[in-house]
Order: C-alpha cells, then sequence, then structure tokens
C-alpha cells in the first residue's frame, strides 16, 4: 500500500517540485497552501508524514504543530528558511521530528530521503515489541499504537514517533543511565547529523508533556555529564 505525504507550504512551485519527486518515489501526496485548511484536511485524512513550511498564511506551521500534536503523534518534518540553531531547537521543542533546511541548496533528495528515515522509524517501532507492554510504576507503554499513559491517563499532547522511542528506551531498564549518543542511535538511527542538544529539546519536551497530567513527574533524570535514566523511585 502506497505511503501519503502531506506538503503544506504556501509557495506553489515547492509544493510542485517536491510533489512530482514523491510521486515519482511512489508515493501519495497531499498538498495544502495553509495552516488552516491543512488542519481541516489532516485531521479527516490523517497522512503517514507531514512537511510544514513554518511561514504561512492564516496559521504559521509551529501553530499547526501545536494543535497536530493534540490528536496526533505522525512524523512531521520543517521546511524552514531561517539558519539560526536557535530556530531548529525551537521547532523540535514544539515537537517536529526532523528539519530541512530550504536555504544553501535546499535539495528535494535529501528531504525524500528524511522522509523514508522517519518511516521506517516509525514503521520499526510499531512492528518491534508489538505485543510487549512496558509497566513501571504510574507509567505504561504500548508500543504497538505508541500510546503512552501516566498514572492511568493517556498525556494531552501525544508523544511523537521519536519522544516515544526515547521514552521506551530509558524505560525499558530503569535505574539504568543512557548517554545522550545511546539516545541519538535510538531515536535517529540513521541520521549523523543530530547533536546532543537536539535530545536535551526532546527530553524537555517529553517532561513538559507528562507535568499536563502530573505536575510532579520526576522520572526522567538528568546525570549531567552522562545522559539520562528512568528513575521509578
Amino acid at each position: 500500500m502506497k505511503q501519503t505525504i502531506a506538503l503544506i507550504d504556501d509557495d506553489r512551485n515547492i509544493i510542485t517540485s517536491i510533489s512530482i519527486a514523491l510521486e515519482k518515489e511512489g508515493f501519495n501526496v497531499q498538498t495544502y497552501l495553509d495552516g488552516e485548511s491543512a488542519l481541516i484536511g489532516l485531521t479527516r485524512t490523517p497522512p503517514d508524514l507531514a512537511v510544514i513550511d513554518i511561514k504561512m498564511p492564516k496559521m504559521d506551521g509551529e501553530e499547526l504543530l501545536k494543535k497536530l500534536r493534540k490528536k496526533t503523534s505522525m512524523p512531521v518534518i520543517f521546511l524552514t528558511s531561517k539558519d539560526e540553531e536557535v530556530d531548529e531547537l525551537l521547532g523540535l521543542k514544539l515537537g517536529a521530528d526532523d528539519y530541512v533546511k530550504k536555504s544553501g541548496g535546499f535539495s528535494i533528495k535529501v528531504l525524500i530521503e528524511r522522509i523514508r528515515v522517519q518511516l521506517r522509524k516509525r514503521d520499526s517501532s510499531n512492528i518491534e515489541d508489538a505485543k510487549n507492554i512496558i509497566a513501571h510504576g504510574k507509567l505504561k507503554l504500548d508500543p504497538s499504537q505508541l500510546e503512552c499513559e501516566w498514572n492511568g491517563q493517556q498525556l494531552p499532547d501525544k508523544l511523537t514517533t521519536t519522544e516515544f522511542l526515547i521514552v521506551k528506551e530509558l524505560a525499558k531498564r530503569p535505574g539504568i543511565i543512557k548517554e545522550r549518543s545511546q539516545l541519538m542511535d535510538i531515536a535517529y538511527r540513521e541520521d549523523t547529523d543530530i547533536e546532543d542538544r537536539t535530545i536535551d529539546s526532546h527530553v524537555k519536551r517529553i517532561r513538559k508533556k507528562f507535568k499536563r497530567v502530573d505536575s510532579n513527574f520526576s522520572a526522567i533524570e538528568t546525570r549531567y555529564g552522562s545522559g539520562y535514566r528512568w528513575n521509578i523511585s
């Protein structure tokens, strides 16, 4: 079955060129020129992955992603013309799974490979340990559905695939310190351009989501100079 990619960008030329390339690679493509129409369309007909431009009329990419994250954990890749690293970290904090810059020689081939990486990561997460529920204390993880509960409650903002993989890796062996490099290997596997601070941004976002159901959440412990561990005490 063909996988469906949603493209959201107000630049018709970019939409057209990326659509043609994706269709040649065997993908179905949904296109939207603004955030408002995309929110309606993606809610009615969810794709397998969304590529979202940050700057758009009516509703920008960051606002669209915030609204989507309340409903879905689908992989999302931001397109941005901004070069500042702080903007990339901001995007990851908002729940994006990856970034591709349009400036400095935008490569559709690179974007397509990033799309494939995210889809493989999601698919392998669905298959691997699909029947094994992970439960420690208040935590319950269902890898087959990418569902996460804390103290019997679903998180109001779903974990992204990347966030889920990080929580899963930490929770599999409570008390064991996982270095940032180990978490990067688990969460990004085939992407060697990810930096330590990207994992830190994901962890901050994960903590924020858990604290929406439990303001005293402290299960993810930072081990300065080492990494993170799941603390069930």
